[in-house]
């Protein structure tokens, strides 16, 4: 049997001109591998991003609204077959007999994909190796999708960040240098918006303790050292710019 992905069936070969599309590839292949009934993705033919909907969720109106506007491509996600033959073709692929013992036992039933990512938890040399299999295997039905519907996915703008030597300038340059920071600034916020637009859904709630984290730190009280060695108790004005660095990390952390 091959081990080619197959297109999903509801696309067919198109011969029109080709539209040219700045794909956000790590949505559109979220959008790919997410086939649960009450989830339905678009993909936006001028910006190339990628909208999720979900039942129950989202504004009906706005359903109705999506799915009517020509602007919107619905994404045909890989099915729940389709993705199961990708594991059993990854198991043929490892080399350790326990490990693909286990995973065998893991795909048979109900609930095989979860336990089948719990068995590769615990190697993670080849959790890595799947994520590289099923990534190539949805990159390919990705762009199958995107030929049969005319699609030319192009390089999508990239931020410029400038480096620390566009940014730092002599003390008589002092306001040019704070313009600088500024423009510095505002392209980094749209960067991080843009980044968060794009993340799974799964991975906001990290993602906003974070940066949480970063905007309370400067409000956090450093403790201040007594001539004896001892630690001076901090009272309600005591104001620092400091805080425990890992504080955020184990926030995230925490969430995820």
């Amino acid at each position: 049997m091959s081990d080619e992905p197959k297109t999903p069936p509801s696309t067919g070969t198109s011969t029109g001109p080709l539209r040219k599309v700045p794909i956000a590839w790590e949505a559109l292949e979220d959008a790919f591998e997410n086939n649960a009934p009450a989830v339905h993705s678009y993909l936006h033919l001028d910006t190339g991003e990628v909208v999720r909907i979900v039942d129950g969720v989202a504004d009906p109106q706005m359903h109705q609204r999506v799915s009517t506007d020509s602007n919107y491509l619905r994404v045909d996600p890989v099915s729940s077959r389709e993705q199961y033959r990708w594991m059993e073709r990854f198991i043929a692929t490892v080399d350790e007999g326990e490990l693909r013992d286990k995973l065998v036992q893991s795909i048979d039933g109900k609930g095989a994909f979860r336990r089948f990512k719990d068995v590769l938890m615990t190697f993670p040399v080849d959790r890595e190796r799947w994520f590289t299999f099923r990534s190539e295997r949805l990159r390919a039905c990705m762009e199958q999708w995107l030929g049969a519907h005319s699609i030319e996915a192009v390089p999508r703008t990239e931020w410029h960040v400038p480096t620390a030597d566009e940014i730092v300038k002599p003390p008589e340059e002092e306001k040019p240098a704070r313009r600088v920071r500024a423009l510095a600034a505002e392209t980094q916020r749209r960067r991080i918006q843009e980044l968060a637009e794009q993340l799974p859904a799964r991975e906001l709630d990290a993602a906003l303790a974070f940066l949480e984290f970063l905007r309370e730190r400067k409000h956090l009280p450093r403790a201040r050292m007594r001539s004896d060695g001892e630690r001076e108790p901090q009272g309600p004005d005591t104001q620092d710019s400091g805080g425990d660095p890992d504080a955020g990390v184990e926030a995230a952390e925490s969430d995820t």
